[in-house]
This record gives C-alpha cells, structure tokens and sequence, in this order.
C-alpha cells in the first residue's frame, strides 16, 4: 500500500478542494461554512458536479504560505472523513497537480488529461 506524502508548505500560494457527494454534501457545506468563519480566506463555489480535473463534487478554498501550517492541521482536524486535495499553485498545472499534490483522506484519479 502507498503511503500518503503529508502536506509540505513549499509554495507561496495552494489551493484544497473539498470533495464531496450527494450522501456528504450536508457536512462538506458545514466545513465551508466553518473555514469562511474561522479564517480570512477565499472559498469558492461549492460545485455539486465535477469540475476540471476533479472526480467529485467539490469547493474550493485559495490560501497562501503564511496560512499553511495552521489552516492544513485545522482541515485534517475538522475534515470528518471527507476527502481534501491540497495542492501548490506554481503556473504549472499538471505539476501542481501530481508533483505538488497532497491528500488529506482517500486519494481520488484526478483527470490530468485536461493538462497535457
């Protein structure tokens, strides 16, 4: 069994994506209510279908370097069996979605066609 990588804070900029279903939609709403009233970042629409090279419903939150640490442990607290994609903004996108990539949860296929 592959060992998950843990998040490392080596960019200046991430994105997670908080995946979800309809059996989950509930409590991934709450963890995106709660992350819009515990921290000053910026939390997307909440997709209920997938969008780009992501498998699963998702809503998305931008963070920087300077929220890593602290923003990373809260998810991995909080997330309640819901599955988060974190990765690093670099302008590469199929690197920032492999090489930079972080799960916190189960490991989806992610559609990197969209990037070749």
């Amino acid at each position: 069994m592959k060992k998950a990588k843990l998040p490392v804070n080596i960019h200046d900029a991430y994105h997670a994506h908080v995946y979800f279903d309809a059996t989950t939609a509930v409590q991934a709403k709450a963890l995106c209510d709660a992350i819009n009233t515990n921290f000053a970042l910026k939390v997307g629409r909440f997709h209920e279908k997938p969008v780009g090279p992501h498998p699963c419903w998702s809503c998305q939150i931008i963070f920087a370097a300077k929220d890593f640490d602290v923003f990373v442990a809260w998810l991995e607290e909080h997330r309640n069996g819901l599955t988060i994609f974190i990765h690093g903004l670099t302008g590469d996108n199929l690197k920032d979605h492999t090489d930079y990539a972080y799960w916190l949860g189960e490991e989806k296929q992610l559609n990197l066609a969209l990037f070749l």
